[in-house]
């Protein structure tokens, strides 16, 4: 009887201790996987979902996720307008989900080629820099690195007569590009 006691601890400790060494493994496996996941897969499961943005100026932005690239992000702003933002300009995000998804990719093109449908569209746009200001017009030019900017008041078309000067915007100063 006393054996029978003994065998059946022993077979419940080391029971224990495959379970924790299991389980131990599986953490380990999931730090692992974890740490290989992008920021920009984790964007691309949040299709379709609504986020809170800060940006590196100190503005917050709230809208949904439409779509993103490369390197920059669209989102449908609860005020209703769009805007295109660079991914490093952010620098927290709420409303993020934890897990990333395969089955939604980038589209292939960075924040350059973005710009150009703004520019090509001629809409009157509104550039937040990382200073907090803001800048608006119609993007006239966008280079490989930079985008020019025509002022004007956003109620205006852009007309010789209505530009006030025209602006040269490096991209990494670029925080916000809203579509107004």
């Amino acid at each position: 009887m006393r054996w029978d006691q003994l065998f059946d601890d022993l077979e419940a400790q080391l029971g224990a201790q495959e379970r924790r060494e299991r389980d131990s493994e599986v953490a380990d496996r999931t730090r692992r996987e974890r740490a290989g996941v992008e920021l920009a897969a984790r964007f691309a499961s949040a299709v379709g979902s609504e986020l809170r943005l800060r940006l590196l100026s100190g503005t917050q932005v709230q809208g949904e996720l439409l779509d993103l690239g490369e390197d920059w992000l669209l989102l449908e702003l609860t005020t209703g307008r769009e805007a295109v933002i660079p991914m490093r300009s952010v620098t927290g995000v709420l409303g993020l989900p934890a897990r990333a998804s395969s089955a939604r990719t980038a589209r292939r093109f960075a924040l350059g080629y973005a710009l150009r449908g703004l520019s090509r569209d001629r809409v009157a746009v509104a550039v937040t820099d990382t200073s907090g200001q803001v800048l608006t017009g119609t993007i006239d030019v966008v280079g490989a690195d930079s985008l020019d900017l025509a002022e004007h008041a956003l109620g205006e078309s852009r007309r010789s007569e209505n530009v006030r000067g025209r602006q040269t915007v490096p991209f990494w100063a670029v925080v916000l590009v809203e579509a107004r």
